[in-house]
Order: C-alpha cells, then structure tokens, then sequence
C-alpha cells in the first residue's frame, strides 16, 4: 500500500554563531500533492515549508516493525534527509529521501552517516491507516527451536593436542627437546 505524504520542515534562527539556521522535521500531511519548498507559513524568523512528497511503502512483510512504531508513547514516522549539495542553507538544504513506519529501516537510515533521520508524529488518520495494514496482513510467526545435526559436527581431528587422548610423548615438543632426550 502506497500513501503520498508531504514532509513539512521548519526553520528557525540557530542558538549558535556557527549555525546561522536550525532545520527540523515537524509534521506530515497524508494525501499532499507534490512541492518542492513551498512557504506555508511565517512567524517572525520561523517559517515552515511543505519541502516535498514521497510515497510511504507499507509492505506486508514489515507488520512486526509498524507495530512496533504503533506501540511508542507517540507513533512516528521516520524523515531521511539528505543533504543538497551546494544548497542554500537558509531556503531549501535537503532533499527528502524516503518516509518510513518501521523504525527498524530508520536506524538502518541512521547508521549510514550519510543521512539525517527526523522522528515525526503520525497524525490519527495515518495511525488508523497503519493499524489497518497490520491488521489485514500480519501473521504471529510461530518460533521454533533449532536442534543441532548430529552427523555435521565437522571432521574429527587425529588427536594431536586433545588432553582426553593420551600421547606417548609431548606432541608440542621442539626438535631441540626431543634430541636431548627431555620432555618435560
């Protein structure tokens, strides 16, 4: 199930001398047409962009991870981003790359160091929609042990260094030791 979500982003005045702007990912709008950093609104030095709309993939083999998301103290969607190269940073810095519900596949997003993952709050239509998907495609997984096959427990080694077998003299002897006549 495929669902078009735009990513709005705001700005605001960096707290630093080094960040002149801090960016944030703070909403999504189900069904938003496409955008490409549209000003939505302006408060002063705050403004708030639709920076653009990429399709969330819900996929049936993924239930476990949604409801894993669904289960958070406030269910989120995952923002990656991606640096624009030779972007203004004031007006529009990232491309939007992908809006996930597994969390699962944003720490995937998040240990590449390559892209910035933004939590964002799934708005109650979107929760409904997920817990829908899950409850239409999930399937409990029964565990089952693994028992160990008793004939692939590799070759057997000819006895050199096991202390169970006993030698007749040190097997790890050096040549120097052996002529002398010592092995201890």
């Amino acid at each position: 199930m495929m669902v078009p979500l735009g990513v709005v982003m705001r700005r605001t005045p960096g707290v630093t001398r080094w960040a002149a702007w801090a960016w944030r990912a703070v909403a999504v709008l189900p069904g938003a047409s496409p955008a490409d950093w549209r000003e939505l609104r302006r408060d002063g030095d705050m403004v708030e962009y639709h920076a653009g709309t990429v399709m969330l993939d819900l996929h049936h083999t993924q239930t476990e991870a949604y409801l894993s998301a669904l289960a958070a103290q406030v269910p989120s969607v995952f923002v990656m981003l991606r640096n624009r190269a030779g972007a203004d940073l004031a007006s529009a810095p990232f491309d939007v790359v992908l809006v996930t519900a597994s969390p699962f596949e944003a720490q995937d997003y998040a240990d590449n160091g390559e892209d910035i993952v933004e939590k964002v709050p799934m708005p109650e239509g979107l929760v409904a929609l997920v817990r829908d998907f899950i409850e239409a495609h999930h399937e409990e997984e029964v565990f089952k042990k693994r028992r160990r096959d008793k004939l692939g427990e590799g070759p057997a080694q000819d006895g050199i260094g096991d202390a169970r077998i006993v030698q007749p003299r040190d097997v790890f002897a050096t040549p120097e030791r052996m002529r002398r006549g010592r092995l201890n």
